[in-house]
């Protein structure tokens, strides 16, 4: 029985090797842009009482839109829309997050003032955004940074939880601490030159 096994393997190892040989070689060709995930930011919750400060250091005020480029389960969101009476757009990659948003608009009557699109938030335009607010880390905010460079109008605000935006210089910086942990929020005014 050991010998059948280690002639089948005999046969089968080279053919392995093959396929890793040319999964590599396959690999390597594509541009780095093609092996990247579109996920550019894990899934990390903010602690309410930062998402109202965040909110609060925006300026958002009643009848203005802000959008949370990965939402998560929408919290800034229904925030936004229920204390500074936004309309608010959420954009999140996980289809369960996203399903989760929106029963949660439905069932506090806030379909009208909170939308959630699933999706990658390269591809989402924002140029309708007042205030654009992000927890991702410095390498997803300085690949948002043309992005939002193109598409905001000046007077727009972007508020980024703990993570700068590399070449742009924050307007205010605010650092609060909840449950002994101390948390950076950055406040960014546009235009940036």
């Amino acid at each position: 029985m050991r010998q059948l096994y280690i002639k089948s393997w005999k046969r089968v190892w080279p053919v392995v090797l093959a396929a890793l040989a040319v999964q590599s070689a396959f690999a390597l060709q594509l541009p780095p842009k093609a092996m990247e995930p579109k996920k550019l930011a894990p899934y990390v919750t903010s602690p309410q009482p930062i998402v109202e400060k965040m909110l609060e250091l925006a300026r958002l005020k009643n009848g203005e839109t802000l959008f949370d480029l990965g939402c998560g389960d929408g919290r800034i969101l229904f925030s936004a829309a229920r204390t500074f009476g936004a309309k608010a757009v959420g954009v999140e990659l996980s289809p369960t997050l996203v399903r989760k948003v929106q029963q949660s608009a439905d069932s506090q009557g806030l379909q009208d003032q909170v939308k959630v699109i699933e999706g990658d938030m390269m591809s989402v335009d924002v140029a309708s955004a007042n205030v654009v607010s992000l927890y991702l880390m410095t390498d997803a905010n300085e690949q948002l940074r043309p992005k939002l460079e193109k598409e905001l109008r000046p007077g727009s605000r972007v508020v980024s939880l703990e993570f700068k935006i590399k070449g742009w210089k924050p307007s205010k910086v605010e650092k609060v601490e909840v449950h002994r942990h101390p948390y950076t929020i950055y406040l960014y005014d546009l235009p940036q030159k």
